[in-house]
Order: structure tokens, then sequence, then C-alpha cells
């Protein structure tokens, strides 16, 4: 099955990067919470909790905790799985498909077979352009291939 994602740069961050990684593996990163607490969030910054439930209208939540105490709870729902290859969810929704109060994004993460590794696509959907460019100018970039590198890393842990 193929999925036909329509970036489109006035909405969507996108990192797109190879890894030495198998896909498997990085998808037992994404989908674990025992493993989604190990890499989540930028150093210095944990994840203290995270639950999946891993099915269409199912929870993705992590509590993330700054290094001076701060601390951010992030509810999400899954709208569409397809094993070791795609994943999506939205924080516009709730589980059950309960709209949202505040939504930012939906985010899309597809995973490719690319020689021993995997070709590894996040992309980052907002409602408009400032939201995009909110997200842009918060370090998504960074951050986004900040934890990249801390999964990478803590996959040759497992």
């Amino acid at each position: 099955m193929t999925y036909d994602l329509k970036v489109d740069p006035k909405l969507d961050l996108v990192l797109e990067r190879t890894i030495d990684v198998p896909r498997a593996l990085v998808w037992k990163c994404w989908t674990m919470p025992e493993h989604v607490s190990k890499w989540f969030t930028p150093k210095p910054w944990t994840i203290s909790d995270c639950e999946i439930d891993l099915r269409p209208g199912g929870i993705f939540r992590t509590v993330m905790n700054g290094p001076d105490g701060e601390q951010s709870i992030n509810y999400g729902c899954y709208l569409d799985i397809v094993p070791n290859e795609r994943l999506i969810w939205t924080d516009a929704l709730l589980p059950g498909y309960r709209p949202a109060e505040n939504p930012f994004l939906t985010a899309v993460l597809l995973l490719k077979d690319e020689g021993s590794g995997t070709r590894y696509t996040a992309v980052a959907i907002h409602r408009d352009q400032t939201t995009r460019d909110r997200h842009e100018e918060m370090g998504f970039y960074d951050g986004w291939g900040t934890v990249l590198d801390q999964m990478i890393e803590y996959s040759k842990t497992l």
C-alpha cells in the first residue's frame, strides 16, 4: 500500500533523512511507551510518562518535563497506522476522535527501506501558515532533528 502525501510548503514542515536503523526498529521506538520515553524530547527535557493505544482513535500522550520544572502534557489521537510504514496522529483530536480545544498539528511519519537502513520522513501539517511559521521559529528542524538523533542513538542499545 502506498501513501501519497502532498506536502504544502506554506502549511507543512518536513524532516527527511536516511538513517542507519532498520525500519522495524524505528517502528518499535515510535510505538512502545517504554521506548518513546527514552528519546522523544530534546535533552535536557525528559519524558516522565507516555501512553500509547496503537489503533485509530487511540491515545498518544506524553508528559514532558523541563530542567527548570516546566511540564508539558501533550494529548493526541492516532488516525492511521500501517505497521512499519506509516503512523499518523493529531492533537486536533483527543482519544476517541473527540475535538481538542487548541489544535496545533497533525504529524505523519513515513518509513521506507533504504539499503540496510530507513528513509525516515516526518511531516508536521498545520492548519494555517501562521501556525506553521511559528512552529518553524520554535525550532522545528533543530528539535525534530535532535530527537531523531536521540532515537537513532537509543535504538543502538536495543
